[in-house]
C-alpha cells in the first residue's frame, strides 16, 4: 500500500512539475518578448514608433511556435495519456467481460 501511495506521489509530483515548468515558460515568453517588441519597434528611442514591420514580430513568433509545442506536450498529450487511456482501457476490458457473460 505504501509502495503504491509513493508512486502515485511520485506522478502528482512530476504532473505539477511540468506544469510549474510550462507556467514559467508562458510569463518569461511574454516579459521578454514584450520587451524585444518595445526595444524594435524604436519606443524607447527619440526616432520614430514603428508597429508595422513584420521583423520585430519574428522572435515571438518563432519562440510562440516552440511554446505551443509545449503547451500541446503538458497539458494536452500529458494530460489526454494520463485519464483518456486509463478510461479507454477500463471500458474495453469491461466491454470484453460483458460480451463473455
Amino acid at each position: 500500500m505504501e509502495v503504491n501511495k509513493s508512486i502515485s506521489y511520485q506522478r502528482a509530483k512530476k504532473k505539477v512539475e511540468a506544469l510549474k515548468g510550462l507556467y514559467g515558460h508562458i510569463a518569461v515568453y511574454f516579459i521578454l518578448n514584450l520587451i524585444m517588441i518595445l526595444i524594435n519597434a524604436n519606443v524607447f528611442n527619440s526616432s520614430e514608433i514603428n508597429f508595422s514591420n513584420w521583423e520585430i514580430y519574428f522572435t515571438a513568433i518563432m519562440w510562440g511556435i516552440g511554446l505551443f509545442w509545449h503547451i500541446i506536450f503538458v497539458l494536452v498529450l500529458y494530460n489526454f495519456k494520463s485519464n483518456f487511456l486509463k478510461g479507454w482501457e477500463e471500458r474495453k476490458i469491461k466491454e470484453y467481460l460483458d460480451k463473455e457473460n
